[in-house]
């Protein structure tokens, strides 16, 4: 019987506990790394956090990112396209290779 008072007790707190926060909205800045978070509560108070962009060596760490998420994608379209020539080259060597083969036994 205490078991199960125990849980319903946890259980009603856990529920007040989680609808007492309100609704929560977010806004992020991608260009500027800047945050806002807005949190209405039930009673009608609002909270407010904001964090700011990033610092300078921050931004620097985050361009050099950027770059090399690029420069990575261009190198491996790259690798693809030639990977696509050598194996069409592929195939029709062989397949010239097979034709002649066919010629000399004939």
């Amino acid at each position: 019987m205490k078991k199960i008072l125990l849980l319903a007790a946890a259980a009603v707190f856990t529920a007040t506990a989680s609808f007492a926060q309100g609704d929560k909205t977010t806004v992020r800045d991608n260009a500027t790394g800047a945050k806002t978070t807005v949190t209405e509560r039930d009673n009608g108070t609002v909270k407010v956090e904001s964090r700011t962009g990033r610092t300078e060596a921050g931004q620097k760490a985050y361009n050099t990112k950027e770059d090399v998420k690029y420069a990575g994608k261009k190198t491996g379209n790259a690798i693809e396209r030639g990977a696509k020539k050598t194996g069409r080259a592929v195939k029709k060597g062989a397949k010239t290779v097979k034709n002649k083969a066919e010629d000399v036994v004939d």
